[in-house]
């Protein structure tokens, strides 16, 4: 079988040639190959270096089709996706022709045009990944728009949670982000992982407001010496517009924060391992992989109650919820964590083999093959 996916996907042209894309959406991908002979990825190649982060892909059997770099937030950024939408349309069309399915990865700008093509132009068979907050209140109009073309065309649409009123055709999906070798890895990382004083703390994602940085930095900072105390240092992984200013916020506020900027995958996986939680108080997301990826590895996920993360994250059991995405909530979070005994962190580091295995790329892709082709 061949398949071909459509999306954003952030891909750079190496000195040798060679293209490396953003690595957990490689990596899927190449996980993919346990289902189709072939693949097709038309997604967008970028001009500027790549980031440590980007991973080539593991097989001559997947091939890249590059698309125009644009897209964005102002209103010069958004015509010029409009300027080039014949063109993406060109390249997707050509890429379907030699396709057996198609996989549609949303929301993202290019969507307001590709999914209406995808619904009236192609017969081929194939389904949309929505990877973004299926319930997003005040959701910019752009995905808005393809939340309700998905809704109202019948083919399979994977989502993240589960909801009232959920269309048959939209399926709930986990987001997989795990191997196998990583899945047994991380269960000899939990067993071995303590919680002695003082402990460390992780961030890994893009450095900025929405992402939650700011209220990270607020909340260690109102913390009292004696909480402080306990807190070896922050690990912010990631980039952004933003990061040299949070450096300079960070010796403002006095924190021991260490910024590692892009890591590639088996070093952030590192960072997981000597951490023990994960904060992510972001105003909205589905399911973030990085929450599961760290909990493989023993990291308490510290998180904002948006989306579907409620449905994973029990308050207490294998994590900690903020009320709402405030300073103070993360604040309370925070210091309760802080005072959890031994005991009481290896209880919650250790969720079931079988919820783990939920975030596999195995179990990923027997879902797909059972409920989606």
């Amino acid at each position: 079988m061949k398949l071909t996916i459509i999306s954003h996907t952030e891909h750079y042209q190496l000195d040798d040639g060679s293209i490396v894309g953003l690595g957990s959406t490689v990596t899927e991908i190449n996980q993919l190959l346990g289902i189709f002979d072939t693949i097709t990825h038309v997604a967008m190649l970028h001009d500027t270096p790549a980031p440590p982060s980007a991973l080539p892909y593991s097989s001559n059997s997947i091939t890249f089709v590059g698309l125009p770099a644009v897209g964005g937030t102002t209103w010069a950024a958004k015509l010029q996706l409009l300027l080039q939408a014949p063109n993406i349309l060109v390249q997707i069309h050509r890429a379907l022709k030699q396709a057996d399915y198609f996989q549609f990865r949303a929301p993202t700008g290019m969507g307001v045009f590709v999914i209406p093509y995808l619904m009236v132009f192609t017969s081929k068979r194939g389904w949309f990944k929505y990877a973004g907050n299926w319930k997003q209140e005040q959701a910019p109009l752009a995905y808005r728009f393809q939340k309700w073309l998905l809704e109202s065309q019948s083919r399979p649409v994977t989502i993240n949670g589960s909801w009232p009123n959920q269309p048959k055709h939209c399926l709930s999906f986990e987001n997989p982000c795990l191997t196998k070798q990583e899945l047994d890895e991380g269960q000899k990382v939990v067993a071995n992982k303590t919680f002695s004083k003082p402990i460390e703390l992780c961030f890994v994602g893009r450095l900025e407001a929405a992402k939650g940085v700011d209220l990270i930095l607020e909340a260690l900072a109102s913390l009292d010496d004696h909480q402080s105390s306990k807190i070896a240092t922050l690990h912010l992984v990631g980039a952004g517009n933003r990061s040299t200013a949070y450096q300079q916020h960070v010796d403002t506020l006095g924190l021991t924060v260490t910024f590692h900027g892009y890591l590639s995958r088996s070093e952030v996986h590192d960072i997981y391992k000597r951490s023990h939680a994960i904060l992510l108080p972001s105003a909205s997301e589905g399911f973030p992989k990085v929450i599961a990826e760290a909990m493989n590895y023993g990291c308490v996920p510290i998180v904002s109650q948006v989306s579907a993360i409620g449905q994973y994250i029990a308050h207490g059991e294998n994590g900690l919820l903020m009320e709402t995405v405030s300073v103070q909530a993360l604040n309370t979070c925070l210091n309760r964590f802080l005072d959890l005994e031994e005991a009481a962190f290896k209880t919650m580091t250790q969720p079931s083999i079988s919820f783990m295995q939920r975030f596999s790329y195995p179990y990923y892709n027997q879902r797909i093959e059972q409920d989606v082709l």
